[in-house]
Parts: C-alpha cells; structure tokens; sequence
C-alpha cells in the first residue's frame, strides 16, 4: 500500500506553470532565465503559504537545468533535474533561519559559497524566514551578500519583510508574493478532488478557501481535514460543521430582523449561535464581513469584489436591493464600533447585544435627522392590540369660514385649537393671551391680517376683505411679536445643548451665532462660518433647527441664512486664558495644580 501524503506535499508546484495565484511573478522570473539576466540576490516576501519557498526551489532548479523545455521550464530528464527530485543535488542548500539564526550559522554559510558547484553553474542559497536573523548574523551577512561568488545565487525569503534591515533589503531584487485569491483556491481544490478520486460541491470548496485567508497550504491541510472527516464526499453541510463556521443563513435571518425591527427575533438568533458553541468575537467580525458582502453586492460595478461564486453573488445582490445605503453604512459602523470595543469590554455579550439591537434600528429614520421612511423599532415584549391613538391630539380644525381671497402678503394663521396647551418653554410663555394657536406670527403692523376666528358658537359672517367694518369691535389687537435677538440666541444655544450626543453639531452651534439680518425684521437672520466644515454641518441641521426654534419661539416666519466670513473671529470664541479660568471654575483642583506647578500660559 502506497504511503500517504498530505496534499500540501504530494501537489507541491513543481513548474512555474504549477504555482497558483502568481503567474506574473513567475513569468517574470521565467524571461530572466530565458535571457541569463541573474540578479545574485533575490528577496522573496509575502504571506504564508502563498508559494515563496516553492518558487524558490523551481528557480533553483530551472537555472541548473541543462535542457529546459521551449517555455522555460526545467525538463526533469538531465542529471541536475534528477539530483533535485530525489533531494540529492549539492548546488542547493536549504538554510532556516528561525533556527540557525547566530553569527556562526552565517559564518558556516559564508564557507559553503566559497566551493564551487560540482555540476551546473549555479549553486542556489535559499535562506528562509531570513527576518529571524539576529542583528550580528546579518551584518555579517552583508559583505557575502554585496559580492558573492559568481556562481553563487542567494534567495532569501520571508512573510515580515518589515523587519529586514535596509541594508539587506537594498542589495536583493525584491518579488512581492500576492494572497492566493478564492477563485484560484476553488479551482485548485477542485483539481485536486478530481484527482483523488473526491466529490466535493463548489460551496463547500468556497467555504474551504474562505478558512484559508489566502494561504494555499491551509486550504489543502483543510481540504484533507473535511476529506477524513465526510469519507470522501465533501458537502456544503459537512464542511461548516467539521470546520465550525458560522452558517450564512444565520445572517440572512439576523438581516430580516433587523430589516423589521424585531428585537426578540436577533436576540434569540444570537442566542441559537451561543448554544452552538461559537466564539462571541468570531460572530461579531462574521456579521461585519456580511454586512461588507451586502455593500460591495449591491452595486452592479462592485459585485466582483465579492469573492464566492455566481449563485452566491445573486443571491447576495438580492439581499442587498432590500436595504438602504445608509442603513448598511450605519451597520457597518455599528459593528466596527462593537469590535474595537470588544477586547476592552468587562461584559462581551451585553456588548453584542447592545449592538444587535441597534442594528435593529439601523433602518429607522435617526431622530436627530428629521423626517424619514423605515421600520420602527419593535418592543420585545408583545402587547396585546390595542387601537393606536397619538400621544398629543391634533386642535381640531374651526368650522371654515366663507370663502375669501386672502391678501398676498399675510402671515400664515393656524387654526385655533378648543383649548390651547400651556407653552412648553420660557421664550413661549413671553407670548400674550390672544386666543390663537401657540405658532402665530404677525410680522409687520402695516401687512394686512387675515379674519380672526370668531368667539361665538355661531358661524362667522363672509366678509369682502380681512379689515373690520367701522365702528365694529376689534376682537384681534394689533401686536407686533417681534423676536429679540436674545431669544433667538438662547434658543439656538438650547437646542445645541439639548444635543450634546451630536458633539460636532453642537459646537459648530456653539461658535456660529445667528445675527440679525435687517433690523426692520425680526424673523430673519444669518448665520455667519469660518470654514468649509462649518457650512458642511449648518447645511445639514439647519431645517431641523429652524422647525425646532420656530416652534418654541412660537413664530413660525423664522428663517436663517448661511454666510461665509474670512478673518472674522466667532462671536463667542474663548481665549486661552478663558479657557483656563472655565477649567478651575469647574474643578478646583485643576487651580491647585496650576498653582503648585507654577504653570502659566505663553
């Protein structure tokens, strides 16, 4: 019976056509071959597992190799090709630096370069994990490997090229190894499983090279691994579970309950993935490339960033049409914002939790940014049906008076509710008793006012124009509530402070102060910046900022503009010496320090 060998060892590349996932590289280490353009030092850098040592010993090989193929492959037939198959040949010493990483091991290695090769031209110094040199190892190093021999040819190779001294790295020609990507991982799988006689399905193949992370020798230790474990017959199934990944229908059910809102629903999928066994962080970094999957499959032009199969790229953009832009981004954040506070957190499923059931508002309109569409947010615990009613009934509507055309230049009235409500803050309470809705604004006494609503029960009489007839009561004095800019200061200050969870809104408020405009018009005002951010940040808020000042301001012509100014410092902008004098004055030991310091401000 035929000794077994692992599929790492039996599938080795053996050709530069054999090496997966580098045919740049190694077409280009073929053409200096071809034209005996030799450096006499190379430096080959990557990933583990992505075929830097197999390289190597093939270029090794091929350039002793006295009968190359006409695509400048080694022929395997002459004496130098046969010495090399049955690990016999001397031109090509293998050296590991992680254990032979002293002075002397260099030292024994510099001997050896001086005996010239035996047969061939070349001998061949493979030196790998050379980064494990210590610092006197590779200065003594240096000399050799400026000017070697001329039938001498060093190859040093390494996965933390970072950790090479300059010195070393500027006398190699360095060859960066990519990541073996998931496509070229399939078909090689799939290579091998035809040739070992092993069924195997694509998804389970894909699932296999995803464990890999873009190591061909994990993904063939892997590919053994599911083989021992399934007899052969290799299954989507049969993987996961040998494997202990994460099933990608447990994100499509967590997707769905976000999408709807639904609490319970997530808290108890991610309680199903706890029972399983699955490690907390491990879903936490799965559920973030999942939402990363949706992203880049939503979008017709970035859908091949997503390495899987077709099937599973379909599928994926089906997902993905279901959910918003913003909400993705906003989950994407959510999750990246969960991780690297994982390793700090003292409770790392309440961490997960608390995020899971933010996603769950991830659709939903932020209530800092006004009106939108999506899900509201459902309760875990289920209520029983009830008829919904509004937390604040609407004043219901006065009966409608005659038709009348209104004058052109009039405020807007709303109409008066049967008992108005008390006003909800101090500037609102400024405002007289006049029997009208809290929202009335009457700007210039000279505009003429609409009718007012009548007091009695009786319908009022249609009249031609909004003045009263001579010698009537005037049921609606003649005011003129003009805003002071005070008012209009302090609520903005308010609404920036009511806002804290919004640092950078709140600042921005905090430093570009509303002045008034004209000052025949206490409605309209302008809000002076500095810088492009400033205007970034106004532009975004201010809609909401005017609804939530004309309404506690009760006048509803509010209205602010943006203006640029150069040069023109904030009207509330701090020295530092204020600065300072705000610390002590909130913390008194602050003073003590400046004081027992002796600190002072240049």
């Amino acid at each position: 019976m035929e000794k077994y060998l692992v599929s790492a060892r039996k599938y080795r590349p053996a050709t530069f056509a054999s090496v997966v996932g580098q045919k740049a590289l190694a077409a280009t280490l073929k053409n200096s071959i071809a034209t005996d353009r030799l450096a006499h030092a190379y430096l080959f850098c990557g990933s583990r597992g992505v075929g830097k040592t197999s390289c190597a010993r093939i270029f090794a090989k091929t350039i002793n190799c006295t009968n190359r193929t006409p695509d400048g492959e080694a022929c395997n037939e002459c004496e130098s090709c046969r010495l090399f198959n049955e690990n016999r040949s001397l031109n090509i010493i293998e050296l590991d630096a992680a254990s032979n990483n002293g002075v002397e091991d260099i030292r024994q290695l510099i001997d050896q370069t001086r005996i010239p090769p035996t047969s061939g031209k070349y001998r061949v110094f493979i030196v790998d994990e050379v980064h494990m040199l210590s610092s006197g190892a590779f200065n003594a190093f240096l000399k050799t490997l400026e000017e070697p021999p001329e039938y001498v040819i060093f190859i040093l190779a390494t996965t933390e090229k970072h950790k090479v001294i300059p010195t070393i790295l500027s006398r190699c020609q360095i060859f960066d190894f990519n990541r073996i990507t998931i496509s070229d991982m399939v078909d090689h799988l799939a290579y091998v499983a035809k040739n070992e006689g092993i069924s195997a399905e694509p998804a389970a193949l894909n699932v296999i090279a995803r464990k890999a992370d873009g190591a061909m020798r994990d993904a063939l230790s892997i590919f053994d691994q599911v083989a021992a474990s399934s007899l052969n017959n290799i299954t989507y199934r049969s993987t996961i579970e040998n494997l202990n990944v994460l099933d990608s229908a447990v994100y499509n059910r967590l997707l769905q309950s976000f999408l709807d809102g639904n609490v319970a629903d997530a808290l108890l999928i991610y309680k199903e993935v706890r029972d399983q066994g699955f490690n907390n962080h491990f879903f936490l970094t799965g559920l973030a490339d999942y939402f990363r999957d949706l992203v880049v499959a939503r979008d017709p032009k970035t859908i091949s960033l997503l390495e899987s199969d077709d099937d599973n790229r379909t599928a994926m953009a089906q997902l993905a049409a279901k959910c918003s832009p913003k909400m993705l981004y906003r989950a994407m954040d959510l999750c990246n914002s969960a991780d690297l506070n994982y390793r700090t957190a003292a409770n790392k499923q309440f961490l997960i939790e608390l995020t899971l059931i933010k996603l769950c508002q991830a659709d939903s309109p932020s209530p800092n940014e006004g009106d939108g569409e999506g899900h509201a947010l459902q309760p875990i615990v289920a209520k029983a049906p009830t008829t919904p009613t509004p937390s604040s009934p609407k004043p219901a509507p006065a009966p409608a008076p005659a038709p009348q055309k209104p004058a052109p230049t009039a405020a807007p009235i709303n109409p008066p509710a049967p008992a108005p409500p008390a006003p909800a803050n101090p500037a609102a309470k400024k405002l007289p008793k006049i029997g009208l809705g809290p929202s009335i604004s009457i700007r210039a006494t000279n505009s003429a006012a609409p009718a007012a609503a009548p007091t009695d029960d009786k319908p009022a009489p249609a009249a031609p124009s909004a003045t009263p007839a001579a010698g009537a009561p005037d049921r609606q004095p003649k005011l003129d509530l003009r805003l002071s800019p005070e008012e209009v200061r302090s609520a903005w200050l308010n609404f920036a402070d009511s806002r804290t969870a919004e640092h950078v809104m709140a600042s921005t408020l905090r430093t570009c102060i509303p002045r008034p405009a004209d000052a025949n018009d206490s409605t309209t005002y302008t809000v002076q910046y500095e810088s492009p951010a400033q205007a970034e940040v106004l532009e975004k808020w201010l809609p909401l900022i005017t609804r939530e000042l004309a309404q506690t301001l009760g006048n509803s012509q509010l209205k602010f503009s943006l203006k640029q100014v150069d040069g023109e410092g904030s009207p509330i902008s701090w020295t530092e010496r204020q600065i300072l004098d705000h610390l002590i004055a909130q913390n008194e030991r602050i003073g003590e320090l400046v004081n027992k310091l002796n600190l002072t401000l240049e």
